[in-house]
């Protein structure tokens, strides 16, 4: 069977409002969406009823009703008390009755009779009592809310079966072992707590809400003027069709209800229910027994349709039992009561324990420290995780029920740390537009200024007459000059119209001394000035490293020009005349050097000639 309450991942938007809403904490945020941990689940469906994106849905049973339906044998529809606060668009019950008849019922009982039986047993079981205080168990959720997390009040709940528990004994009573019964209620919960009493014979074989209900009447087309009038099959209810309102139960049975005079007090909604138990287990002077509903009353169950008003369900029902007081045969009453009142409906429970283990204090501290709580008027809680304290929340992220994330302040002090972190990543980013706005402005300029240098470059080295190139690592042509393409031919010539400047091309494919350049890149000796034979011309040769073993520029000269060969001769001549003046100077030098030494000789010579003479005389 599936399990009762599931949520929709799809839908889900992480409002942590089922969290807060839930009273036993069986909700866990896990894998991005909430997660119903169906062994701690008591039932209520609050969850449900607060999902504002209709994530979280119970266990249809339609089809199982459908199917019951088909099946050899009668089935029973036994109705909620409720269901005078739910179908108040129906004029008349017996239209409703009809309805249901019509959907392939053969039975329709009224739990209202089933109320009045349990509230005897109730008042026999407290006026008896020998100091012993009990806790009502006609409410589901109650029941398994003590037994999963209250298990020291076990003892203390009224070992009574639920109204619709003691309907289904009567229906069989009275109808047959075996009939089949369907239940049609408000509450959820009851889907699960059948499932106690599968082997008794107050076993109910489905349970649907009025909305699956109202579901079915749409499905088979059912409407209030397509039938005709039909009442309920006896036995009917007296006063417990009050039993939705608090304190109905004990108005089924006259107890009073006077402070002074009774000896029960009432406690319906989740925060009352839950404070209840929590005063009952621990204020010893409460001496009074606690009749408990754990909705404001059956009438605000999850199975109703969404929207009512609760003081408005509550005056609908009470007309609706005034009307049917008016008709009802009291004496025929009474006489059903006789004959169902020895009907066991007793019940026992058992302590199925659901609560986690307690984390030490150090570990709630740390938690707290973590959360930035580590003071404790940060402690104070707001609420808006579903715990009551910060304390309490810390001690659920130690069992794992709870994230940060969950903790309303926790986030805000996160969204801030965070707005703060892209305040300032935006301002980064900011001023990182700026300095690449204002680096491409720089790089356009460069580049502007690149272009243009490269153009005036280009431009002079077309009006150059020799031939110019460069070449990279693998001999490819980077840069060539209009004069090199001449120079190469019309195959050059051709192939530079497609390609400017025969970029790409292999430089061995141009020159049959394309090894002279290999020979540059590889050594980084130049070749100056060598003249080489390529067919009827004569090339003059000069090749140097432009960058060392990866960029080699030539220059070519072809000295058959005769605008070349001109400039060559007239260059050549005068490199002759220096050459010529050199040695003439250098002649002239060493003459000018000899005469003068000879000239020092001879002054020598003459010199010593006048001394010799001068002694002589």
């Amino acid at each position: 069977m599936a399990p009762l309450i599931e949520v929709d991942k799809e839908k889900c938007n992480l409002s942590f409002t089922c969290i807060r809403a839930c009273p036993a904490k069986a909700i866990k945020i896990a894998d991005k969406h909430a997660n119903i941990i169906n062994s701690k689940c008591i039932g209520c469906g609050n969850c449900v009823v607060v999902c504002a994106q209709n994530a979280i849905n119970f266990r249809n049973e339609e089809t199982d009703v459908e199917q019951l339906l088909k099946e050899e044998g009668r089935v029973a529809a036994i109705c909620d008390p409720a269901l005078s606060g739910e179908f108040i668009d129906i004029s008349d019950y017996r239209k409703f009755v009809a309805m249901i008849r019509a959907l392939g019922f053969d039975l329709v009982g009224e739990v209202a009779f089933g109320v009045d039986l349990v509230a005897q047993k109730y008042k026999e079981l407290l006026k008896n009592f020998q100091g012993k205080y009990y806790l009502t168990t006609h409410c589901p959720p109650v029941r398994s809310f003590v037994e999963k997390y209250r298990p020291n009040l076990v003892d203390n709940l009224a070992p009574i079966v639920p109204p619709f528990i003691a309907m289904s004994k009567v229906m069989r009573k009275r109808y047959g072992e075996d009939i089949k019964v369907v239940y049609i209620t408000s509450c959820v919960s009851a889907k699960d707590d059948v499932k106690s009493f599968t082997k008794t014979d107050g076993r109910v074989d489905a349970v649907i809400t009025f909305t699956e209900l109202r579901q079915l009447f749409k499905n088979y087309n059912v409407t209030e003027s397509s039938v005709e009038f039909s009442d309920f099959d006896p036995p009917v209810g007296r006063k417990g069709g009050l039993y939705p309102i608090s304190h109905g139960l004990w108005q089924a049975v006259d107890m009073s209800q006077d402070l002074l005079e009774s000896s029960v007090i009432s406690a319906d909604g989740r925060n009352d229910f839950i404070s209840s138990l929590k005063e009952f287990a621990e204020v010893s002077n409460l001496r009074q027994h606690i009749d408990l509903y754990y909705c404001e009353g059956c009438s605000m169950g999850p199975g109703m349709t969404q929207g009512g008003k609760k003081f408005t369900r509550q005056s609908d029902i009470v007309r609706y039992v005034e009307k049917r007081l008016k008709d009802i045969d009291c004496d025929q009453w009474r006489a059903d009561m006789k004959e169902f009142i020895e009907l066991d409906l007793s019940r026992s429970f058992k302590i199925t324990d659901r609560r986690l283990p307690k984390p030490s204090e150090e570990e709630v501290n740390r938690v707290l420290h973590d959360m930035g709580k580590s003071d404790i008027r940060d402690q104070l809680g707001c609420g808006a995780c579903g715990y009551p304290s910060c304390k309490e929340f810390a001690v659920a992220y130690c069992q794992g029920l709870t994230n940060f994330e969950m903790c309303y302040s926790y986030s805000i002090k996160s969204l801030h740390t965070y707005i703060n972190k892209v305040h300032s990543s935006n301002e980064k980013l900011k001023n990182t537009k700026e300095a690449l706005r204002e680096s491409e402005e720089l790089a356009r300029k460069e580049g502007k200024a690149a272009q243009e240098a490269a153009d005036t470059m280009t431009a002079m080295l077309n009006k150059l007459r020799a031939g110019v190139v460069m070449v990279d690592a693998n001999l490819n042509i980077i840069e060539s000059n209009q004069s090199f393409v001449e120079m190469m031919g019309e195959d050059a010539r051709q192939l530079d119209e497609v390609i400017p400047g025969l970029k790409g091309a292999d430089i061995n494919t141009l020159l049959p001394f394309g090894k002279l350049f290999s020979s540059v890149l590889q050594t980084g000796q130049e070749v100056k000035n060598r003249d080489i034979s390529v067919g009827e011309n004569i090339l003059n040769v000069s090749i140097f490293a432009i960058k060392k073993h990866k960029i080699v520029g030539g220059i070519i000269r072809d000295l058959t020009a005769p605008e070349v060969r001109k400039e060559e001769i007239i260059n050549r001549a005068r490199s002759v005349i220096r050459d010529n003046l050199q040695t003439v100077q250098q002649i002239a030098f060493l003459l000018g050097e000899s005469a003068s030494k000879t000239e020092k000789v001879l002054n020598s010579i003459i010199e010593a000639q006048k001394i010799g003479d001068s002694h002589g005389s």
